[in-house]
């Protein structure tokens, strides 16, 4: 007998994969149901609404990449490496992507709130809520960077944001586009942005 748990993790799983690789508006219960191997009335039994589900897959997926997340940031890299740490993980998770789905899926977080923003108040405070836990990685970053010396002196918690739009910017050309090498120009683009000399990004 499969556990109460089980059931609702496999949704959420599914529910992370299809909004993902396709779009909220694309994806039905019935589909979502249907990938997860679960019964409709199973569903609302854990979830009243798509929505409801959509800010809970939200919130697991995130739960799921914070460990990976941790260990990018970690305090004992030196920042500069940090930010070099992120951009080949994020330019790994969408090869990965790409080679199960054959496109370039972009930002899970970024495409989903884009596209219901405007429609779904919850799923748009959800991914705020992302956003912000991620610029707060990029803000212990930058301020250690500016500690060291590594770049100007500034306002970290400006410079993550801007530093947050450009990785979102760069993810969402890259769907767009369908092209994993567009990629390969965000660890530059962030430190022409930061202001970090060459001699000092190639240490």
């Amino acid at each position: 007998m499969k556990h109460a748990g089980d059931t609702r993790q496999r949704l959420l799983d599914a529910a992370n994969e299809l909004m993902w690789t396709q779009s909220y508006g694309a994806v039905s219960v019935d589909d979502i149901c249907e990938k997860a191997g679960v019964r409709k009335g199973s569903f609302y039994h854990f979830f009243p609404s798509k929505v409801d589900l959509a800010v809970a897959a939200i919130e697991d997926y995130w739960q799921q990449m914070q460990p990976k997340l941790d260990q990018v940031f970690s305090p004992q890299l030196p920042p500069l490496e940090r930010l070099e740490a992120m951009c080949d993980a994020i330019y790994q998770r969408q090869r990965e992507k790409r080679e199960i789905t054959g496109k370039v899926c972009g930002c899970p977080y970024g495409s989903l709130g884009s596209e219901q923003s405007t429609c779904e108040e919850a799923i748009r405070r959800k991914t705020t809520e992302v956003f912000d836990r991620m610029r707060r990685y990029l803000e212990a970053t930058l301020r250690d960077a500016i500690r060291e010396g590594a770049i100007a002196a500034g306002d970290p918690v400006v410079l993550a944001r801007a530093v947050h739009s450009l990785i979102e910017g760069t993810l969402l050309e890259a769907k767009v586009q369908n092209d994993l090498e567009v990629l390969r120009g965000l660890q530059p683009a962030i430190f022409r942005l930061l202001g970090v000399r060459e001699k000092a990004a190639t240490r």
